[in-house]
């Protein structure tokens, strides 16, 4: 298996193609980048911006630039020296316009007697053998009409611009829309009732992404047929797996991925928590990185702030009306709240299954079985077990849901020990549906409401770990060397809350000790918006991202403040709040005293920022796994959750710089962020030439006054410095007489960000990073 040394993600859309990817190799090549790295490029939904909607799997989008645009790019980046990475979505289709997805349309026009019938994890008897689709704004089908396809085709059922198949022989006698819709496989019904009566699956709580049962064979071989003619084909190295979770067994699907790809570089994007493992036996190199973005985040954060960012989360939300309450608490609650709301018809699909595989021997209530169905999805620690591994997660959810529910305990017991029946469905049912439950409760809900340092509540992560040490991130280090050293390491991608360089900043208000409260507090007062919580949200959103456009922090609260659901909500939205917030932020650009407020604290915390951007730079492209560089964060990049973070990139401006640098402009802590393109030039460059440096892992320790404030380490020739908690630093009057010893090496050491040569043994800290906040130092070879 050829294992990359380094990725870079582009995210294709109509706008930046294949052709333009391919014409961007050479760049890429010259930033030192070992492999392409690009979003689904299967056909998706006609105008996606993201491709995670597959409409068609038997061809590459036209709006990406098709089956010759992946040509193009892989020639040139064959050419090139490149490998080619592809992310692929297994679990589920677009279905938002039925016309561009055949399976889907073929099922909805022919039902279960459907070609594509065993294709959809259906529940037919639940909609008295009908399809359910939630799209009517309300219960009256009086906007329904019959069209002909082009005026003279076939006749199809249209709800305004909604369009769906018409069964054959249903509408030969002339009847009215409403009757022929009667007649029909489907149901259209009230949007507001696919929170409990959906009856099929779909991704997370989205009801134009269907699920598909990749398990049956002959759905495999079709949805992957054009996966492995990039293969056969010599197009594409490796794949990224999206959402394995919600496959049925998704061990047995990487075990046939493997066998399609001939053992190629097959990612997996799983969230791990805590201290959980990847499956040992996945034929797969490891995740797509967040479990390594959550320790190199919380290494430069200073423990000493949690104290007092704990009290002014306390006193925001006794000021506010809500209950203070700690982050497991919360989350149980949420999750519970995702649950008995939009994923309710997930719960009642397993319940169902369980009363007909006769799963709970005790006479039950309905009611009182979704109670205990609920409270375990609720209750379970990670995203899903792979029964029979991870039974004594299902143990440690029953005895939490026992403990909140001691009222249900019998019937807990008896539904818990039917759901760990390995192969049966509603075990398999409950076990996708967990991680979902945990997606939408806890990223999509419970961290925009646990808001007392922002930058830690990231996809993958605990935001109730506040910060590591460096002992503890090297053992961290160690680990994933002895266990995934083929893992990606990131620090941005599509899915990440916030770019890098924004949760850098943000970060540093832990450095602050209360003097992020006391700015808030001045914010708040000038502009009150009544959810303290939320404010401290979305004011460390605008200094985090200063100077961001007012159109963009728009965008991101009404987001923020609907995903929390505390004071608004995507399904009933308080226009007074949204009103209120939105007023508030256009004053930061209309009124100096806002804007001087604001821009106080982004003065006091930029450079240090910066600082922390280029040190976990530098660490997660040093550090051991396969880093990734999301497109654009070479450069300073603050962005926010999507669509914020995929917005187009200036790919001229950035190698114009490159050259620049190359010609051997140095650069400086500068606006743009030249000198970040310098270190993810360096670093990847040096990844790629010289392998042999990277192949082992210790942590070295700094000795002298300021020692607590350096990570470094060996990576077998390779030795990464960088500064943490830059403010602290420079409060306790910076690194005087610090030293870090350096591994023996007969010639020395050359820091490839600057060209200074270093000798072995001890060195002062203070003029190894007399340019920059870190050093790449290169051991010296005879040869060279």
């Amino acid at each position: 298996m050829r294992v990359p040394r380094s990725t870079y993600r582009l995210q294709l859309t109509a706008d930046f193609t294949l052709w333009d990817a391919a014409r961007l190799v050479p760049y890429l090549k010259r930033l030192g980048v070992d492999w392409v790295y690009l979003s689904p490029i299967l056909q998706a939904e006609r105008g996606s911006q993201h491709g995670y909607d597959v409409t068609d799997h038997s061809r590459v989008d036209e709006e990406r630039g098709g089956p010759d645009g992946l040509r193009a790019l892989s020639t040139a980046a064959h050419e090139a020296g490149l490998g080619v990475l592809v992310d692929i979505v297994p679990n589920h289709v677009g279905v938002a316009t039925p016309s561009q997805n055949p399976w889907w349309w073929d099922l909805l026009k022919h039902g279960r007697g459907s070609r594509y019938a065993d294709a959809f994890d259906v529940d037919w008897d639940a909609g008295g053998g009908r399809l359910r689709i939630p799209v009517l704004g309300d219960d009256s089908l009086d906007a329904l009409t019959i069209e002909r396809d082009g005026g003279g085709g076939e006749p199809m059922l249209a709800y305004y611009d909604h369009c769906y198949p018409i069964a054959p022989g249903t509408a030969d006698d002339g009847a009215d829309a409403e009757t022929v819709h009667s007649r029909q496989h489907y149901e259209l019904m009230n949007w507001r009732r696919e929170s409990t009566d959906l009856n099929y699956r779909r991704f997370f709580a989205v009801s134009s992404l269907a699920a598909v049962r990749v398990e049956e064979p002959w759905v495999f071989d079709e949805s992957h047929a054009e996966i492995k003619r990039w293969f056969d084909e010599g197009l594409v190295d490796g794949l990224r797996v999206d959402h394995p979770d919600g496959l049925a067994d998704p061990g047995g699907y990487l075990e046939r991925l493997a066998e399609l790809t001939g053992g190629g570089y097959v990612l997996i994007e799983k969230i791990l928590e805590g201290d959980e493992p990847l499956e040992p036996d996945w034929p797969s190199a490891g995740t797509t990185g967040y479990d390594a973005l959550a320790l190199i985040d919380r290494v430069f954060v200073d423990p000493d702030g949690e104290a007092a960012l704990d009290e002014l989360d306390r006193e925001l939300r006794i000021s506010s009306g809500l209950p203070v309450e700690d982050y497991a608490e919360m989350i149980h609650g949420t999750k519970r709240g995702i649950a008995d709301g939009i994923l309710n018809a997930e719960v009642r699909r397993i319940v169902r299954d369980l009363e007909r595989a006769g799963g709970v021997p005790t006479p039950t209530d309905t009611a009182v079985l979704r109670d205990a169905v609920a409270e375990l999805l609720t209750c379970f620690p990670v995203y899903r077990s792979y029964l029979p591994a991870g039974r004594e997660k299902l143990d440690e959810a029953l005895e939490l849901a026992v403990r909140h529910r001691p009222e249900l305990e019998s019937v807990l017991r008896e539904t818990a020990e039917a759901l760990g029946r390995t192969g049966t469905a509603p075990s398999i049912r409950f076990q996708q549906t967990s991680g979902m439950v945990m997606a939408k409760g806890v990223e999509d809900t419970a961290f925009y409401r646990y808001t007392r340092l922002t930058s830690l509540t990231e996809v993958g992560a605990d935001p109730d770990h506040f910060a590591v040490t460096v002992p503890e991130f090297h053992e961290a280090q160690k680990r994933r060397l002895e266990t995934l050293p083929g893992s990606m390491t990131t620090l941005s991608t599509h899915d990440t809350k916030r770019a890098e360089d924004a949760r850098a900043r943000i970060s540093v208000l832990a450095e602050l000790g209360e003097g992020w409260g006391g700015a808030l507090a001045k914010i708040r007062s000038l502009l009150p918006l009544g959810d303290g919580p939320f404010e401290n949200l979305l004011w460390q959103a605008i200094v985090g991202t200063w100077p961001i456009s007012r159109e963009r922090a728009k965008a991101y609260a009404v987001k923020a403040s609907r995903e929390a659901g505390v004071s608004t909500s995507w399904l009933d939205p308080s226009d007074d709040f949204e009103r209120r917030f939105e007023t508030a932020i256009d004053q930061v650009f209309t009124d100096p005293v806002a804007r001087g407020l604001v821009e106080s604290v982004v003065a006091t915390i930029t450079d240090a920022g910066r600082s922390n951007s280029l040190s976990a730079k530098l660490v997660q492209l040093t550090t051991t796994g396969v880093p990734d560089v999301y497109q654009g964060t070479e450069l300073w990049d603050y962005s926010l959750v999507d669509p914020d973070n995929r917005r187009p990139v200036d790919f001229g401006e950035r190698s114009e710089l490159l050259e620049q640098q190359d010609a051997g402009e140095a650069p400086a802590l500068d606006e743009l962020g030249a000198a970040k393109l310098l270190v993810v030039s360096v670093a990847l460059r040096l990844r790629r030439d010289r392998p042999e440096l990277f192949t082992g892992y210790r942590g070295l320790e700094a000795t002298g006054p300021a020692a607590s404030h350096l990570i470094a380490f060996d990576r077998g020739g390779a030795i990464t410095v960088a500064t943490r908690l830059p403010i602290g630093l420079a409060r306790s009057g910076g690194w005087r007489d610090t030293t870090l010893e350096l591994p023996a090496a007969r010639n020395g050491y050359v820091d490839a960000l600057t060209g200074r040569l270093v000798s072995a043994g001890p060195v002062s800290v203070s003029d190894l990073l007399f340019h920059y906040p870190v050093a790449l130092l290169q051991r010296v070879d005879d040869e060279d």
